[in-house]
Order: structure tokens, then sequence, then C-alpha cells
């Protein structure tokens, strides 16, 4: 498995997919073609069909240039792609000739593939790639979780979270400043302010902590909307579980910024093996692939920060993903809005009802988080395209009917 800062992205909202990674290979073929004339980028499957309301085309835009790209969004049928996010780069020169092209594959998470070139190169760090076998080592080497993450990666993978989670919490903070609507045209207010600032005198406990957490989970999710700055966990759609959960029990209980970096490292750890052995992509799998997958990272996360044992910690993670296994992504308009703002908020607060149960019921399951992975891959590959981020189906086709 590779570094866990594949995982963790500083990036553009509001698409890992969508705009991390179109950014990235229009960067790289920038660079090989430094003097073209113009630029074509066709775009096909999920990144045509959602790409205007995913700010694909802005993302692209803004590094060839306005005055000298135009994009493409083709048609051509699921069926005859390589890739379900598949872009082709053409550069010319001031006859007209095409003078390079380049096929890529935006596969989840910020990462691309380029056609007839070698896979990039990411840091296969880890020997281990199933929750069983890190499960069984850890035991034997008497080690927690994040403490085979730094066993593994070495001391730097610390530095390099600690800045996610000032990343992450500078996210959290500024989504909670913002109001207005957000950008696309659906005219989605703001609600992250809103939801912090209210304070009703009948509230309980329970109440408050949902409201909290869900105004976090909105603050980066708006944010990612928005075309903010944010941290992949795993992936942009699903930036606001993560740490949304994680900025609440700072804050209300009290951790240190050294226990939520171990928290991450373990949260970490369980994305790792779900993009490993699954994948994080909705245009691949769906919704449970990225919400699914940030709630099963949240809930892990939040098990290392009480410190429970492995066994605890991996039944939070199972429970989590089991309970979002069909989950399907469908954007109205393509924006990574409605119902995805919502969906992280609520998300958030399963990751902590998964916690819950970890704590009562772990040495009674029957599930291990290996066969939910292998059932969401399964899953996710059953859905119907119309389910997986084309805007084709369900929400985003019953919204306007």
């Amino acid at each position: 498995m590779e570094s866990l800062t594949e995982l963790y992205r500083i990036g553009r909202g509001p698409s890992s997919s969508h705009t991390i990674a179109p950014d990235r290979a229009a960067r790289i073929f920038l660079e090989e073609n430094p003097d073209a004339d113009r630029f074509t980028v066709t775009l096909y499957g999920s990144l045509s069909k959602t790409g205007k309301g995913h700010m694909t085309d802005t993302a692209i835009v803004d590094v060839l240039g306005a005055e000298r790209c135009s994009i493409v969004f083709s048609d051509k049928p699921d069926a005859e792609l390589p890739h379900p996010n598949t872009m082709v780069f053409e550069a010319f020169d001031t006859s007209g000739t095409c003078t390079a092209s380049m096929e890529v594959y935006s596969v989840g998470g910020g990462r691309i593939a380029i056609k007839g070139r070698p896979a990039e190169e990411a840091q296969d760090v880890y020997t281990l790639s199933s929750f069983s076998a890190i499960r069984d080592y850890c035991r034997e080497k008497d080690l927690r979780l994040c403490e085979y993450v730094y066993e593994t990666e070495g001391n730097a993978i610390r530095d390099y979270l600690a800045k996610v989670w000032r990343q992450m919490k500078e996210t959290v903070e500024r989504g909670l400043a913002a109001e207005g609507v957000l950008q696309g045209g659906l005219e989605v207010q703001r609600k992250a302010r809103y939801l912090y600032r209210q304070n009703h005198i009948d509230e309980t406990p329970q109440t408050r902590e949902n409201r909290l957490v869900c105004a976090f989970a909105y603050a980066v999710s708006e944010e990612n909307a928005d075309g903010g700055i944010i941290v992949t966990a795993p992936t942009c759609g699903a930036s606001g579980v993560v740490p949304a959960t994680l900025y609440y029990m700072q804050k209300n209980r009290h951790f240190s910024d050294e226990q939520i970096v171990d928290a991450l490292a373990t949260a970490g750890l369980v994305g790792n093996l779900i993009k490993t052995n699954a994948s994080i992509s909705g245009a691949e799998c769906g919704c449970q692939a990225e919400v699914g997958s940030a709630c099963s990272m949240a809930a892990a996360g939040l098990a290392e920060l009480f410190g429970m044992e492995i066994d605890q910690i991996e039944y939070a993670a199972e429970v989590a993903m089991e309970h979002h296994l069909g989950l399907t992504c469908d954007p109205i308009c393509g924006l990574v809005q409605i119902p995805c703002i919502e969906r992280n908020a609520v998300a958030a607060m399963r990751a902590i009802n998964a916690l819950s149960l970890a704590n009562f019921l772990t040495h009674t399951r029957k599930i291990s988080f290996d066969v939910v992975i292998k059932t969401m891959y399964e899953t996710g590959r059953d859905l119907f395209s119309k389910y997986r981020e084309t805007s084709e189906g369900g929400l985003a086709k019953t919204y306007f009917e």
C-alpha cells in the first residue's frame, strides 16, 4: 500500500477526481507543451456529465489559460471508455496541426494515470494490505495501529499529518465564518455559521453534539463546494466527515494535536485499505466509496482517539462502512452540494454512533472489515452507471421532474 501522503491531499475543491486530478494533468501537459498555440481538452464519462458542476473546466482553464484553451464535453457512451473519468489533452501549433496529445484517467483521490506511461511513482511502503494481516502483526509486536503507521512510514509522516490537521482546522474555521450563497446556480445557502450559532434554551447535550458536529461538517463541505482549499479524506466530496468529528472532539474533549495526529494515522490506514482493496471513487463505486469510506475512517480515528483496542477499532470501521453499502452518487446538476453537503454531516454523526456501538458490542460481531471492503467494491461495480457520479439518476433526475 502507498503512503498516507497519497490519501490525504491538500488541494482545491470540489472534487478530487474532477478538480485536483484535472489540475495536475493540465500542469503536466502545459509543462510538456509550453509553446503550444492553443489547447483542446475533451472530457468523457463522469468528467463530461458532471464536469460543469464540479468545476472541471474551470480547474483546467485556470492552468492552460482561457485565451488558448477550449473544453469539449463528450457524450461518448460509458461502455466505450477505458475509465469512467477520462480526459484527452491536445496541443496545436499556429497552423492548427496537433503536435501532442495525452490521454489521462482520474482514478480517485486526486490521482491520475496517463495512457502509455508508467503509473505514478507513489510511495508503496506498506507490505501488508489487509486489516487481518495488520491486526496480527500489531498484536505480535504489541503496537497500536497508529504506531504501525509510524514504524512503516517513519517519523516524517507525523509532520505531514500535523500539516494535514492544521489545514483541516483552518478549513472548518473558514467555513464557520463564511456566509452567502454557494456558486453553481442552485442557490444553496451556506448553513454552517447558522448551525454553529444556534443556542436553544432546551438544547440537550446530545442535540448540542449533533448540531456542532453537523456545523463543522457543513463548514468543510461548503468550502469544498465553493472551490476552497480542503484535505481529501479520502476525497473532496467526503472531506467534511473526518475533520468534523475530530474538531468536535478536540473542542469538547480537549484532545491534543498530537492525539489527533494519532487518530489521523489510524483513520488513514483504514482509508488506505479501502483504496487498495476496493475504491474511493464515486464514479467507480458510488458514494459508498466516498462518504462511506470517510465515515469508516472517522469511526476508526475516533476509536483511536479514545484508546480503544484494535478489535474495537475494526468494529467501528466495519459498522460505519456496512451501513453505507449501496449508497448512490447522484449530485443535482453535478454540483457537490445536494445531497453531498448534508450527507457529510449525517456520516459524521454516524461515525460517532459507530464508535458507541464498538464500545459495547465488539466481541459479538460476525463481519470483518476485510469482508466489508470486498462487499463494498462488488456492490459498487454492480451499481448502474446512473448512480455513479453521472447525475443521470436518483435525486439528480427526480429533482427536476
